[in-house]
């Protein structure tokens, strides 16, 4: 069996849709034919769409922090965390904890996560954050006298 023209041939017919619809039969369906009501996605495939997503998080937080690389590998995962949480546009909304970040003052960006409706809503995601976040900003202060 030929898959590459078996599988150009069933796009043919499906499409390709980016966002889910509702096939022919009443069906959530997304990309090539797949019926999330019946199929839904299997755990790898949620892998790989993670995946997709943290480079998509990543390239955006490079085009924010022009020093993101060498923020300290926690501080970096922090902000990939809530960028991923937030979204595009979310994330651009904490504008004093992002200019914090910037100025490597990592405490006043903890504190800045701790003062947001985003805290309020996720208390728990949001405080081991913001811990995380401050205790690499206790370390840089150590190190730097």
């Amino acid at each position: 069996m030929n898959y590459t023209r078996l599988m150009r041939t069933i796009e043919r017919y499906e499409g390709f849709r980016q966002f889910p619809y509702k096939c022919t039969a009443g069906k959530t369906t997304i990309g090539i034919g797949r019926n999330l009501d019946d199929k839904g996605i299997t755990y790898a495939e949620a892998k790989m769409l993670l995946k997709h997503d943290l480079a998509n998080c990543q390239w955006d937080l490079e085009n924010i922090f022009p020093k993101f690389n060498s923020y300290p590998g926690p501080v970096q995962e922090v902000l990939m965390n809530m960028r991923f949480q937030l979204g595009y546009g979310g994330f651009r909304s904490f504008k004093r904890m992002i200019a914090a970040v910037i100025q490597e003052d990592y405490i006043k960006a903890a504190s800045e996560m701790r003062n947001s409706k985003w805290y309020e809503q996720t208390t728990k995601r949001a405080e081991d954050l913001s811990t995380i976040m401050e205790k690499q900003g206790e370390h840089y202060e150590t190190r730097r006298f």
